[in-house]
């Protein structure tokens, strides 16, 4: 059969009704509850106009709101746009626009007045939802734009009952990751294809995934009490499959508004967590500076697995977890947003990260071609099976990510190199493309230049990647300028790249050499860059 995420959620409401769906902040929602709290907020979005196939723009942070709104727009078979809060105005324009949101949801103040200026440059934007009081910017640039102000809390006049029409494993998710040339690209998924890659057929820990929505139901109900705290924002990635992988197990999804690592710990005891995701070592090494700081007075026997998704997760970081709690099992999943969820990378003495077999994964060539196990040859990584559909509105960068092969098969390819052991080991040798990860956030080089760039004094710029201990990696920039002008400071540059970068784009250290070394053909030496600025 074909899955709809919708279906699903509430074939899991309806077998385990009274079992903890979500807790937030101290507040605890059954099935039941968040299902009928979903059917409010689905009813009040078509009561406002939203329909199927509409793209609405979450722009939240962490809340029950956020979880309602992602559940109320699937149940309208509309479309959730997830949104990076932390990006400029100038990206988040691209992003409205992009996506074509019809809606958006808000909440914060700052996003409200931010949201503001935007209008006029969103002209398919016709409904904002406002979770709280509306900010008096908002209120004016609406009127003037002629849209329409709806509060979220109109949610409690409408029904809790499900009163919707037949849905379609066709129905699109459409997830936005970053593009290679940083501007954000709308992955789109049919749900049925999300519902077999990134949650695993609805079976993660199993062989075999769910054959149709009675054996969804089943194993709901056969699924222990388990708790999975999810410390990322739900507008990344590995968030939201998390949250879609665990309500259709029937698990309880712990969240947080923001990440807190004194309050993740906390939770471990309060809310008997076992599971906790997080992201790299943006969020692990604080994480861990606080779980060893509270091991003596926080009870964390309940937890037994912290998974990462999304970033470096460094040895040495994992090292202090385990000894913290030696019995812990440590999962470093591999996946994307264009790929789902690939598995679990192991780490060798070496310190290499390795994948085992898997017949969703190859190495193939420059030509596409599978590159056979024991061969030297590195090539790139290539999922197959279900893949998404291609970038929405993005021909061009569908092609090239999502080709076909003279076999007829479509596989995804992103850019991660590897090679092939004997075994069918895939050996993980790192990015092909200049992308950065620092914390989860990807940042792209040729975007950071451009900026520096338009830098009146700088004549040319590369950007690369350096080791943080924290971050897993920082943006570093090696610059030149142009001769006569003032020396360069590390302030200047940050203040100048603010005006047009988010917060985590923008170089953490500058450094000033006579020229930028280039190939002949004028290509940026990537290599010679990273030594410079490792030094």
């Amino acid at each position: 059969m074909q899955f709809n995420l919708a279906d699903v959620f509430e074939t899991v409401a309806s077998a385990v009704p009274d079992r903890i769906a979500l807790s937030y902040e101290g507040e605890n929602f059954s099935y039941a509850a968040l299902d009928a709290e979903a059917n409010r907020t689905a009813s009040l979005l078509a009561e406002s106009g939203v329909t199927t196939g509409d793209h609405v723009a979450l722009f939240l942070k962490n809340s029950l709101e956020h979880v309602t709104s992602i559940l109320g727009l699937i149940k309208i078979r509309a479309v959730p746009i997830n949104v990076n809060y932390r990006y400029t105005p100038a990206e988040l324009e691209y992003i409205f626009t992009n996506s074509d949101s019809v809606a958006v949801v808000v909440e914060l103040t700052e996003h409200q007045v931010t949201l503001a200026g935007l209008l006029e440059a969103c002209p398919l934007i016709r409904t904002v939802f406002v979770v709280g009081d509306v900010a008096d910017e908002l209120r004016s640039a609406a009127a003037g734009r002629g849209v329409a102000l709806v509060d979220f809390a109109d949610t409690r006049n409408q029904p809790a009952t499900r009163e919707f029409e037949a849905r379609s494993g066709d129905d699109l998710y459409v997830l936005y990751t970053g593009g290679t040339t940083g501007y954000p690209k709308g992955v789109m998924w049919r749900q049925d294809d999300f519902f077999r890659k990134p949650l695993s057929g609805g079976n993660p820990y199993g062989d075999e995934p769910r054959q149709d929505l009675a054996e969804v139901a089943a194993a709901a109900k056969e699924f222990p009490d388990f708790a999975f705290l999810i410390a990322a924002p739900l507008m990344h990635g590995a968030a939201l499959y998390s949250l879609f992988t665990f309500f259709t197990l029937g698990a309880r999804v712990v969240l947080r508004r923001d990440f807190n690592p004194a309050k993740v710990v906390e939770s471990i005891e309060q809310d008997r967590v076992q599971v906790i995701l997080i992201v790299g070592d943006g969020m692990g090494l604080p994480l861990v500076d606080e779980m060893e700081r509270r091991q003596g007075d926080v009870d964390m026997s309940s937890l037994f697995s912290i998974t990462s998704g999304g970033a470096i997760w460094s040895t040495s970081v994992r090292d202090r977890m385990l000894a913290v709690k030696p019995d812990l099992l440590l999962r470093d999943n591999f996946g994307a947003s264009e790929s789902g969820n690939d598995g679990a990378f192991t780490v060798d003495e070496a310190g290499n990260l390795r994948m085992p077999p898997s017949a969703n994964m190859i190495v193939v060539d420059e030509q596409f071609e599978q590159i056979p196990a024991g061969s030297d040859d590195i090539g790139y990584i290539a999922r197959i099976g279900n893949i998404p559909l291609g970038y929405y509105k993005d021909e061009e960068k569908t092609a090239r990510t999502f080709p076909t092969r003279a076999d007829g098969v479509r596989i995804s390819v992103l850019g991660d190199m590897g090679r092939v052991e004997a075994d069918g080991t895939i050996v993980f040798l790192g990015r092909g493309s200049q992308c950065i990860n620092t914390g989860g956030e990807k940042v792209f080089a040729e975007e950071v230049e451009a900026a520096l760039h338009a830098h009146p004094s700088i004549s040319d710029a590369l950007v690369v990647p350096i080791p943080d201990p924290r971050m897993g990696q920082q943006v570093a920039a090696v610059v030149a300028t142009y001769p006569g002008t003032d020396e360069l400071t590390l302030d200047e540059v940050q203040e100048h790249c603010r005006k047009s970068l988010a917060g985590y784009k923008i170089p953490r250290s500058v450094v000033v050499v006579d020229e930028v070394k280039r190939t002949p053909a004028g290509k940026a030496d990537y290599r010679w860059a990273t030594s410079v600025a490792s030094e």
